[in-house]
């Protein structure tokens, strides 16, 4: 494999609007994550982000899914690689204001969560404040992360922070060094490849886009 290759996969996804986009007007961002797998023979590479879609009516992670050993799908996302977090999302919504918090626990896949909010919050400030102590439930677990890609192939790098390309802003991933950077990991196996001289932007106070709409 070539990190051009890898590259090109990554690029024709953000010309179909399948590669990740942290400042997604209709989500807010929450948080996020890169998991980049490999061995001699195959690639994958499955980034998380996670954000409240009053849409969708949920706090969603949302998996977009890339390489060149997919076992089912295409490169990006499909309806399976969307996981709503929220188990009680009608009791702590509003019914009469949306996407304003309305009091008690947050129930994050079985787990309920007290959070230091009032009720007549907006629901998205509340909801980030399940970061980062609470991160590990609103991010994939194994069986997720595996749902498209082959159980045996390794994970070799997995990153909470980098700096991230801004579709909406024109940045193609083969032009950001940090998609450069990870798919030269991919293709050699050298993680030394991934040395950022960026810093991270992934947080969500960098994307004050997201949502807007």
């Amino acid at each position: 494999m070539r990190s051009a290759e890898i590259l090109e996969q990554l690029d024709a996804a953000d010309e179909d609007y399948l590669f990740p986009d942290l400042g997604h007007v209709y989500h807010y961002a929450v948080d996020a994550r890169l998991h980049a797998y490999r061995d001699p023979r195959r690639w994958a590479l499955v980034v998380e982000t996670v954000g409240y879609s009053p849409r969708a009516g949920n706090l969603v992670d949302v998996l977009h899914v890339f390489g060149d050993c997919l076992t089912s799908g295409e490169p990006g996302y499909e309806n399976g690689d969307f996981h709503d977090r929220v188990d009680n999302w009608d009791e702590i919504e509003d019914c009469d204001e949306p996407e304003i918090y309305r009091g008690g626990p947050i129930v994050v896949r079985g787990e309920p969560i007290t959070v230091a909010a009032e009720p007549g919050e907006d629901l998205v400030d509340v909801l980030r404040r399940l970061v980062p102590r609470h991160r590990g439930l609103l991010l994939a677990d194994e069986r997720e992360l595996r749902h498209r890609i082959p159980p045996d192939v390794p994970e070799v790098l997995r990153l909470d922070h980098w700096h991230h390309p801004d579709p909406a802003e024109g940045q193609r991933p083969s032009e950001s060094e940090a998609f450069r950077q990870i798919a030269d990991v991919l293709a050699t196996g050298d993680i030394r490849r991934y040395a950022p001289s960026l810093p991270p932007n992934t947080h969500w106070s960098r994307w004050p886009r997201s949502g807007s709409l």
